[in-house]
């Protein structure tokens, strides 16, 4: 029998997470499965799966109906459901992350996106929420945004872990990094212990070709584009790994590593093909590489036990990811500008799922509400 592909991975240094989650899917054991079957190893969540999970199903209707007659309101009843399913997935990952010493085993839970300008308010949810769960495999998700910095150094100098979302471009990679390491400091400072937090850099890729493809395809009416499209965002997280490389090898990190801490590992995400034309394991085969993480979607996962053919190529292609970078420029591509604007489109997409959800649970809510009034 051929060896599975996701296991290969997982002897290849890489943690596989999923990219999904679903009440239903912690009750029957399908969840379970992945984790003893597939070497699965952490669950990341935002607001457009929770959108999903509750609002376009029912497996949540009971305990809405529960919940709507405790009196509570539409914000506390999503809270209280998407707390409890965090709760539940983070239990059945506790083993992974014992037996790693804390170095796996996470699942991760998102700040309000109406919040991702908001320091303060960042802040404020993201203690309350680490509070709520209770676990310490969890991660509070934060997205890079300028404002997101501040708070991120924050929260890692109150050692609460921290997964910073929405990445698309190398200077704001640079900028968390540096808001990680100075969150540690700021920890070792007032005596903590740096071994009990961590944090993870997520960079989002499939929506950078998604993006910059067809830009590509109108420059090449007048202009040589050849290698470029379908390329960039491979192209950015080789060269995330090599700042990666650098920054926690400095004296700097070292000091702190010293003290116990951990290097912020480099996090793949939207690594489901979105181009019917590209291969629907484009985003793994590529950035396979030791100490780093893959959070698939379930159809990328499939895809990936199914035909999945694991080297470790994410070094192997460094040599040809400056050149890709550079014809960007070179065709009069500004890629700080493009990452800019997929961070604000990524928020404008999470805050869209965010209050469709919202309108969602006002919606069974006050059904629930009627149901229970006869």
């Amino acid at each position: 029998m051929n060896q599975n592909p996701l296991l290969i991975l997982e002897a290849f240094g890489q943690s596989v997470w999923l990219d999904d989650l679903r009440r239903s899917e912690i009750e029957n054991g399908d969840l379970k499965r992945l984790i003893d079957q597939d070497g699965l190893s952490g669950l990341t969540s935002n607001p457009s799966i929770f959108e999903k999970a509750i609002a376009e199903s029912n497996d949540y209707n009971a305990a809405i109906q529960a919940l709507a007659a405790q009196g509570k309101t539409v914000e506390e009843i999503y809270q209280a459901l998407t707390v409890e399913d965090i709760q539940n997935a983070a239990d059945l990952f506790r083993p992974v992350f014992d037996r790693s010493l804390g170095a796996d085993g996470f699942v991760s839970l998102e700040v309000s996106p109406r919040l991702a300008h908001d320091t303060a308010g960042t802040v404020a949810e993201a203690r309350q929420l680490w509070a709520a769960v209770s676990r310490p495999n969890l991660f509070i998700k934060v997205p890079g945004t300028r404002e997101g910095l501040p708070a991120i150094q924050q929260l890692i100098g109150e050692g609460i872990n921290v997964n910073i979302t929405l990445l698309f471009g190398l200077p704001r990679y640079r900028e968390v990094a540096e808001a990680y390491l100075s969150g540690l400091e700021s920890l070792a400072q007032n005596g903590k212990s740096l071994a009990q937090v961590s944090s993870v850099a997520s960079f989002f890729l499939s929506r950078i070709d998604v993006l910059i493809d067809p830009l590509l395809e109108k420059k090449s009416a007048s202009v040589n584009v050849a290698g470029l499209p379908g390329q960039v965002a491979i192209a950015s997280a080789r060269a995330a790994y090599q700042i990666y490389k650098e920054i926690f090898a400095t004296e700097r990190f070292q000091k702190l590593a010293k003290l116990g801490a951990r290097p912020q590992r480099l996090l793949w995400a939207s690594t489901g093909t979105k181009n019917p034309e590209y291969s629907d394991v484009k985003y793994v085969e590529a950035l396979i590489g030791r100490e780093t993480i893959n959070t698939m979607p379930p159809e990328t996962m499939n895809a990936y036990r199914d035909h999945g053919q694991p080297t470790l190529q994410l070094e192997s292609g460094v040599p040809q990811a400056y050149p890709i970078l550079e014809g960007m420029h070179e065709v009069g591509i500004d890629l700080d500008v493009l990452t800019q604007l997929l961070e604000d489109e990524g928020l404008t997409k999470f805050s869209k799922a965010f209050d469709q959800l919202m309108a969602a649970l006002a919606e069974k809510r006050a059904r629930a509400s009627q149901e229970l009034a006869k």
